[in-house]
């Protein structure tokens, strides 16, 4: 969307253009302050047409990185990317949400993640379930008023408590780095205790507090994912003769072209994955930056839906001398009937 003097004013996407378009203008008075001034402002348009709603999103993500649309700048908070923040040694250690992860060795951070609302879910959840709730973290041998209450485990009285306040939060750091998952466990046997004691109210709020910290697990997956620097050979079919191939790394479409489903097209995809798949010496993982988040998001669940079969290649693939393994990989890849679930392969 463009004004008079034809800078863009907002980059957006749809499945159907006219709907999306006509809806700015009808219903106005429901409209955000924001929408009504876009409008207002609102001269020309450019669209661009796609072949799969996934490079719909990505034309998106990297049109509003590269132009920076005042409204897409205005209808996102700059604050939008927040990351989990955890103490690892004091003892009055903390749990917190965080804008700008530092250098600190006294802590560890988790995320980035573009939703605050669900973050705080997740974190009241497990407060909640474990009794975290202190109101008085610093005091010394005095109970705090979340205590008398029963939200507090005792952590402001010292002693065990303390210590049991920090084992909580080493296996919540566990269960975001995917090692421990006793906490999530230990949740839904209280679901399941107050289920068994006919305590449904409880059992319910249970059920959304573990929802909502195995939201933030997701989250991380999707991150590792991406930082581990995959090369990605993605199809997804257009129609009943017609296949669309993508090439990704990271969160980058390096390569994307259509291909006729019948006859072999084994040796065409071949020739692509070994031309924009350079053999490297090392993969090594890099930390996604707040740039990448919209990206990485939507290149993994593309990946997950049912529209898309995908292989990993791992690098000792991309020899030329050496194309069997790649070759079958291709052929399987080519005549699953819909989602391919690449092996594990050792390098």
């Amino acid at each position: 969307m463009k004004d008079s003097q034809g800078q863009v004013l907002y980059v957006g996407k749809a499945k159907n253009l006219k709907n999306r378009v006509q809806s700015y203008f009808r219903n106005s008075n429901n409209h955000s302050p924001k929408i009504k001034k876009l409008v207002k402002h609102l001269r020309d348009f450019d669209y661009i047409l796609t072949d799969t709603e996934f490079e719909a999103f990505m034309l998106e993500c990297q049109l509003i990185k590269s132009i920076k649309p005042l409204y897409n700048r205005m209808m996102k908070s700059p604050q939008s990317f927040i990351y989990i923040s955890i103490s690892l040694t004091g003892k009055h250690r903390k749990i917190v949400i965080a804008y700008h992860p530092t250098e600190n060795h006294g802590k560890v951070y988790f995320g980035p993640f573009t939703s605050r609302s669900n973050v705080d879910r997740a974190l009241r959840g497990l407060k909640e379930c474990f009794k975290l709730n202190c109101s008085n973290p610093k005091g010394r041998d005095s109970a705090c008023l979340n205590y008398s209450l029963g939200s507090c485990l005792g952590r402001c009285l010292g002693g065990p408590a303390e210590q049991q306040y920090n084992d909580i939060l080493d296996r919540f750091i566990g269960l975001l780095k995917g090692t421990d998952m006793s906490i999530l466990e230990d949740m839904n046997q209280m679901m399941l205790n107050a289920s068994e004691a006919f305590d449904f109210e409880a059992a319910s709020a249970y059920r959304d507090h573990i929802q909502a910290v195995s939201s933030l697990l997701k989250k991380e997956k999707v991150i590792e994912f991406t930082e581990e620097n995959h090369n990605i050979a993605a199809i997804e079919r257009l129609t009943d003769s017609t296949i669309k191939l993508f090439l990704i790394k990271r969160t980058n479409i390096l390569f994307c072209h259509n291909y006729a489903a019948a006859g072999n097209i084994e040796e065409k995809i071949k020739a692509n994955i070994l031309a924009y798949f350079k053999k490297e010496e090392a993969n090594a993982a890099v930390d996604i930056s707040r740039h990448e988040v919209d990206a990485a998001h939507i290149v993994h669940r593309f990946l997950h839906s049912a529209s898309c079969s995908y292989l990993i290649i791992p690098e000792n693939w991309l020899d030329p001398e050496n194309p069997s393994t790649l070759d079958l990989a291709l052929k399987n890849l080519l005549s699953s009937p819909q989602h391919f679930q690449p092996p594990i392969y050792n390098e």
